[in-house]
């Protein structure tokens, strides 16, 4: 069985005793309790040692005026309804209270509107007042919700991460294991693809919100572990600008990249005299992001034509179809270019 509703306690701040009995009996018989306070003294003594869901302010006291309670009540962080009342019909009083912190304004008058009126005034603003409290409880637990749900999300990305690096190392174990180059090789690959996608998930879980990439941090990031790996004399140069990409944008960017950058480091320089390997990321337009990959090696047959297992290149074009873009491979007097056109914005197309 619910308990019944707590009977809204008012404090009536008035000189006037007998409007103040008044105000008492009318109240009271809709179910509120009110307490008078003939003075600002006694209505701070009241507000710091009781409880009140509404405070009534006259405007005109012995000492002062009920703006003086108001504003103090407003700088010590008091947000208890407050009514402001009094007999003067100058709007200058009204705008002056509402301003100090009052939630709604009632003129005193002989008539019998003023009763119901003033009712009206405490409900509405012990109700607003309600309301402000329930939303401020639904945020705290809204960002409490979310904070934990980025943590769960981020220790997600953490232990893929983590699973993807172990996978990444059983591989290495098992090329080193080989005996057959090809293998050495094609395992070796496959561990570059993998790292291309436990390294979006280090960037979520280092990240502030889990859903976005920032894919030049993403891409120097991912690269730096390409580094070790390359022929010697081999130089990476990467130059990036800030782009902002979703998660599944970044994990088919960053496979197209290792494939780019894996295949230059395989043929451009077949001899093994090495040379300077750039990878650049742009924005050259708002929404939309450039990729390019080149080399100063031999040079290459065009992107429609097949070498090796064609693998990489299908894995590519996989990658950038999803991503709705476009690849090209322009005219080059030395060496390779690749440049992927792409959609900043959205998630990849499954």
């Amino acid at each position: 069985m619910k308990d019944a509703p707590k009977r809204p306690r008012i404090l009536y701040v008035d000189d006037d005793p007998v409007l103040a009995r008044l105000i008492q009996k009318a109240l009271t018989r809709v179910d509120m309790e009110v307490i008078h306070a003939l003075d600002a003294a006694e209505a701070y003594r009241l507000l710091a040692a009781e409880e009140f869901q509404a405070v009534v302010l006259d405007h005109y006291l012995p000492s002062g005026t009920g703006l003086e309670i108001l504003g103090r009540m407003r700088a010590e962080g008091s947000k208890l309804a407050a009514i402001y009342v009094t007999g003067s019909s100058d709007a200058t009083i009204a705008v002056a209270a509402l301003k100090a912190g009052a939630d709604d304004y009632v003129i005193k008058s002989a008539t019998e509107d003023f009763l119901p009126l003033l009712q009206r005034a405490i409900r509405q603003s012990i109700a607003k007042l309600e309301l402000e409290e329930a939303k401020a409880r639904a945020d705290a637990e809204t960002r409490a919700a979310r904070a934990r749900a980025e943590m769960l999300l981020s220790e997600v990305h953490h232990r893929v991460a983590n699973s993807l690096a172990m996978v990444q190392s059983l591989l290495r174990l098992q090329a080193q294991a080989s005996g057959s180059e090809e293998v050495k090789t094609a395992l070796a690959e496959a561990q570059g693809r993998i790292g291309a996608v436990a390294a979006v998930h280090r960037s979520l879980y280092l990240g502030n919100e889990g859903r976005e990439v920032e894919l030049g941090t993403y891409l120097r990031t991912m690269l730096a572990d390409f580094t070790a790996t390359l022929p010697p004399g081999v130089k990476l140069d990467v130059s990036t600008e800030p782009v902002q990409v979703s998660a599944d944008r970044a994990v088919c960017l960053g496979v197209v990249v290792s494939e780019l950058v894996t295949n230059a480091a395989k043929y451009a320089w077949p001899c093994g005299s090495g040379g300077s390997l750039t990878v650049t990321l742009t924005e050259p337009e708002q929404g939309r992001g450039r990729l390019s990959v080149s080399d100063d090696g031999i040079g290459s047959t065009p992107l429609s034509e097949i070498r090796g297992t064609g693998l990489g290149r299908r894995l590519m074009r996989a990658m950038v179809d999803q991503l709705g873009g476009t690849v090209e491979q322009p005219a080059s007097a030395q060496g390779t270019t690749v440049v992927i056109d792409f959609e900043a914005e959205g998630e990849a197309v499954a």
